[in-house]
């Protein structure tokens, strides 16, 4: 290991620094201050190793202990606000209904009585379809709005008008362009998640320095290049966060979609066992709603850490 000390005195040679030996570099007349390099000292590797795993531990145990102790508060009020009885299952009610649910989570015994597995695998699939289509659609309409001003002035306004409609609202208009309840529920992720993709990228587009562009202009780059070379790299971190976001607001919209379409996912399954009073599985199935949004959210987070240039 390598420190930078600070040694006053006017001679090349060697000195004790604090018990590592420091490489004294002279220059000039006269005393001087002049900074050096010096070998710290060795530290015993069984004093290393313990003090590397004690760091360890604290730092598992800070991520992991809050959120147990936040968990563990959540199910005490559960559990004193049902103890005496009432509509809403115990936490222990529900933990029993959960272990047989997940016993056979891949169970088919008709269109609609399917296991849990299935729903959430048939709502993914909504997701990434109608995620897909806003995508492909939303990124490069945000690349075009940032870059060219009057685009984004003309369509600036429209977006203001259709971004805060409520998901629901498009569901009917779905329903009456393509005459079925699965690409309608599609159709209802599409529109509710290209906004954040659209906004983000313009943005990211916008906040690229105006200097890139005057060199590629100097440069007499093609549009091709400056996407390639300039906007795509800075923007990247903007578009990842538009991602991030709409794919939350996908996940959102598709339970309430598939409660009005039925068929087979995790919506319909909510609304299925609303109709049957099975309170507890509406439960279970709301933490695994939460559950598999948390894990689509950490991994995009994940990604775009990837990606992130200015943090390193």
């Amino acid at each position: 290991m390598t420190l930078a000390v600070v040694a006053d005195r006017n001679d090349a040679g060697t000195a004790e620094v604090r018990g590592g030996r420091a490489v004294l570099a002279a220059r000039g007349k006269g005393r001087a201050v002049k900074v050096v390099a010096a070998d710290a000292p060795a530290a015993a590797p069984g004093r290393g190793y313990g003090a590397r795993l004690s760091g360890w531990m604290r730092a598992l145990a800070a991520a992991v202990l809050p959120p147990l102790v936040g968990l563990a508060l959540l199910i005490g009020l559960w559990d004193l606000a049902t103890m005496n009885g009432g509509g809403i299952p115990t936490p222990g009610t529900t933990w029993e209904a959960a272990v047989a649910i997940f016993a056979d989570p891949f169970y088919r015994v008709g269109p609609n009585d399917q296991g849990i597995g299935w729903n959430v695998l048939s709502s993914l699939q909504r997701v990434a379809i109608g995620f897909g289509i806003a995508a492909l659609v939303g990124i490069p309409a945000g690349f075009m709005l940032g870059r060219f001003a009057v685009l984004s002035q003309m369509m600036n306004p429209i977006i203001s008008l259709l971004r805060p409609v409520s998901p629901l609202a498009w569901l009917p208009i779905g329903l009456l362009v393509f005459q079925r309840a699965d690409p309608a529920a599609t159709w209802t992720i599409f529109i509710c998640s290209i906004w954040p993709m659209i906004l983000n990228t313009a943005q990211g587009v916008t906040r690229v320095p105006q200097d890139y562009l005057n060199v590629a202009r100097v440069l007499n780059l093609s549009e091709w290049k400056v996407f390639t070379k300039i906007l795509f790299p800075a923007v990247l971190p903007y578009m990842l966060t538009g991602i991030r976001l709409s794919i939350g607001t996908a996940w959102l919209v598709i339970v309430a979609a598939e409660m009005l379409t039925g068929g087979v996912g995790i919506g319909f399954w909510v609304w299925d066992e609303w109709n049957n009073l099975k309170v507890e599985h509406i439960i279970i199935a709301i933490f695994v709603i939460g559950i598999v949004g948390l894990i689509l959210e950490q991994a995009l987070m994940l990604l775009a850490r990837r990606f992130n240039y200015e943090s390193r």
